[in-house]
């Protein structure tokens, strides 16, 4: 199996990429950090864009997950920014076969929170023709889904 987390945080080592290391434990996964590469705002064409090597990765992974903290109310910006740049990039179904599941913390958000990101990972799973996993928002619930993978 392959396995791709794309982490959203400015902090790679945080609570996003510990709940990655309790979602994936004992499995080997590739780690694509948002902040060590440049994917430009939709509508920008500059030449040393990495959007395009961050979606060959996805293409080869079996098993991609994304994971962001929880930032004025809703995902974070880096991987919001990566979402929006698949628009006309990416085909519908382009994705197909693969599993998404999605890590989204924060320190004290509510259930509407919760609830908006999951929607936007769920619609985007959807228009990409992945197959959405779910939702992992501390480490029993990491701990549960990784017991699927």
């Amino acid at each position: 199996m392959n396995i791709l987390f794309i982490n959203g945080s400015p902090n790679k080592n945080g609570n996003t990429a510990a709940l990655a290391k309790k979602l994936l434990a004992g499995k080997e996964y590739k780690t694509i950090s948002l902040t060590d590469i440049k994917i430009y705002s939709y509508g920008q064409n500059f030449e040393d864009d990495q959007l395009d090597q961050v979606i060959a990765e996805m293409k080869r992974a079996d098993t991609i997950v994304i994971g962001s903290p929880l930032y004025w109310h809703n995902i974070c910006g880096a991987v919001r920014n990566m979402l929006d740049r698949f628009y006309g990039k990416v085909e519908e179904g382009e994705l197909s076969g693969r599993k998404l599941y999605f890590l989204f913390q924060g320190a004290a958000p509510e259930k509407w929170m919760m609830d908006a990101g999951e929607y936007t990972m769920k619609r985007f799973a959807a228009l990409y023709g992945m197959e959405y996993m779910g939702m992992a928002t501390n480490v029993s619930e990491a701990e549960k889904l990784g017991a699927m993978l």
